[in-house]
């Protein structure tokens, strides 16, 4: 197994991890940047984004293209789809199907995924009705009824995506009102296209070789009733990226990554970026934004250890 050996190595390449990348060549230190996947993470799948600043609306993907584009520029070493068989954050070490890579400082910006409902019938029908990703399966549901589960911007946005193809799609959310931007909220409430189901909860998801069904109960009343369907879309909250790590560093009740201001952990030399860290707002220009801090701090802790080493 061949052996790399770089100053810092970012574990993500999302917004967060692509920004850390750019500050930490900029930084006159050797980077790499690791991902089980490409490079872009989540919002490589945002059919479109409006709040990106600079861009009135611009295709996630293609966003992501230009963030990659300016860390090839400082020479960032770049390693997709690569198999992650152990990361231990103490000693810096990260090995892989193909390298093992030996690094000075770890920025770890592996994001966060959807969460699941965790219902019966939710991961047999994955593929088959359900699914976490409305760019992704949005157009297989053409002229057919659909939900969606949450009352958040990803929610509520998807839902509007989804009115594209589908003829029908149900918004369902456990709450009497949406979380989301009054903005957001404006645009949907006009969509003919959309019913909204009240203080509700997905029980059950049902089907036979697809989905056609998911089982409701009412949080107030507790009625329970069953509302045919062809596909139903949870985006219901984020879990982080940490099943390689978790347990070694200081984390919060859900799994997210304790920081500081400068984005430093509890281990020192390791710092978390974007959404796998506490923070009160997941958005792509925050992610870079901590990208950015996590990178030049990074960058700064390597200098001390170059003063140790003189001393």
């Amino acid at each position: 197994m061949e052996q790399l050996n770089f100053d810092t190595v970012i574990l993500g390449g999302g917004p967060a991890g692509l920004s850390a990348a750019i500050y930490s060549s900029r930084g006159a230190v050797s980077t790499a940047i690791i991902d089980t996947n490409m490079f872009g993470g989540q919002p490589s799948n945002y059919l479109e984004l409006e709040n990106y600043p600079g861009f009135q609306m611009v295709g996630g993907y293609d966003l992501m293209e230009k963030f990659e584009e300016h860390a090839d520029k400082f020479g960032v070493h770049k390693f997709p789809m690569q198999e992650i068989k152990s990361i231990d954050l103490k000693s810096k070490k990260i090995i892989t199907n193909e390298h093992e890579f030996n690094a000075k400082t770890i920025i770890i910006a592996t994001g966060a995924q959807p969460m699941k409902l965790g219902v019966p019938g939710e991961k047999e029908f994955v593929g088959r009705g359900v699914s976490y990703c409305a760019v992704c399966d949005g157009a297989f549901y053409k002229g057919k009824i659909v939900a969606v589960v949450g009352g958040g911007n990803a929610a509520v946005e998807e839902a509007m995506y989804l009115t594209k193809f589908a003829d029908k799609v149900y918004v369902i959310h456990r709450r009497d009102e949406l979380r989301a931007d009054k903005i957001v909220q404006e645009r949907a409430f006009k969509n003919e296209k959309l019913e909204f189901i009240w203080d509700t909860v997905v029980k059950e998801i049902k089907g036979s070789d697809l989905v056609n069904s998911v089982v409701l109960e009412n949080v107030k009343t507790k009625e329970v009733s069953e509302l045919s369907i062809n596909g139903i879309f949870p985006y219901i909250g984020m879990s982080p990226n940490v099943e390689n790590f978790t347990g070694q560093l200081q984390q919060d009740a859900r799994g997210f990554i304790i920081t500081d201001e400068t984005m430093a952990t509890s281990v020192e030399g390791v710092y978390a970026v974007g959404d796998v860290r506490t923070t009160p707002l997941r958005q792509v220009i925050t992610a870079a934004a901590d990208g950015a801090v996590g990178a030049v701090y990074a960058v700064k802790y390597l200098e001390t250890l170059k003063e140790v080493a003189v001393k």
